[in-house]
């Protein structure tokens, strides 16, 4: 990855899990490295132990700051931070509008800030931490399942619109990782995710391998692909297939 030797990252949400191992894999080869997260302090403790700089606040708002504290330049962008609620049309306004806030707007807003420069170099790139939820879908989760689909949307979309601009666009779709996210999940997280979760240092490899190839689907989970595959060519028997995951999960709420 001699490419990203002297270029600047930004990570949002890179405090910890999957955040903090994509800046430490791109700091690892040579990348200068903004960490942005809304606990400072973690963000600090991440910059320092990659020689970084932590650039904390909300990851909606952080490109003028981020380019600033790394010398007027971003060259990737990895749009990670998350928030994972459970609920479906029953949950509060407020639930789905922080799902879609930080999960496809933050994105929205940073891809505003940043394209203009982009096309203007005729290079950049833009990471979306997606989820394997935005390809497929999750159980117990609606805000989290619809804001990931538009989240994925979105990415195909900037990609469509300015690959031949050379600006890269790469969705990262993971099934369960080992983070605070996945340890803090419902039942419906650890009874579909658990059991398959791989650390976030392996998300980070993946990004890397996908970046180096120019792909734009970044699949941790192999299998996420198949699953895909599955749910559009015979869309009744995967919906049916998730459908007793769902039956199942309520036998275990009882």
């Amino acid at each position: 990855m001699e490419s990203l030797r002297g270029t600047t990252v930004v990570v949002t949400g890179a405090g910890g899990g999957i955040g903090a191992a994509l800046a430490r894999a791109f700091a690892g080869h040579g990348a200068r490295v903004a960490v942005n997260d809304l606990d400072a302090d973690r963000a600090r403790a991440v910059a320092e132990e990659i020689d970084g700089v932590a650039v904390p606040g909300d990851a909606s708002r952080i490109v003028p700051a981020a380019r600033e504290a790394l010398g007027g330049t971003i060259d990737t962008f990895c749009a990670n931070a998350g928030v994972a609620p459970s609920g479906g049309p029953e949950a509060e306004d407020a639930v789905w509008d922080a799902a879609w806030d930080v999960n496809v707007m933050a994105h929205v807003r940073a891809a505003r800030e940043l394209l203009p420069d982009w096309l203007k170099r005729g290079r950049g790139r833009f990471v979306a931490t997606v989820s394997a939820a935005g390809m497929l879908t999750m159980v117990g989760s609606a805000p989290y399942s619809v804001s990931k689909h538009a989240a994925l949307a979105f990415a195909e979309w900037l990609s469509v619109t300015y690959r031949h601009r050379g600006v890269d666009i790469h969705a990262v779709c993971p099934q369960g990782v080992r983070t605070d996210m996945l340890a803090s999940a419902s039942t419906a997280g650890e009874l579909v995710l658990k059991d398959t979760a791989i650390e976030p240092e392996d998300v980070a490899e993946a990004v890397l391998e996908a970046i180096a190839e120019g792909r734009f689907l970044v699949l941790p989970h192999p299998e996420v692909g198949r699953y895909a595959v599955a749910r559009a060519s015979d869309t009744d028997r995967w919906l049916g297939a998730m459908n007793h995951v769902q039956q199942k999960l309520e036998t275990i709420r009882r």
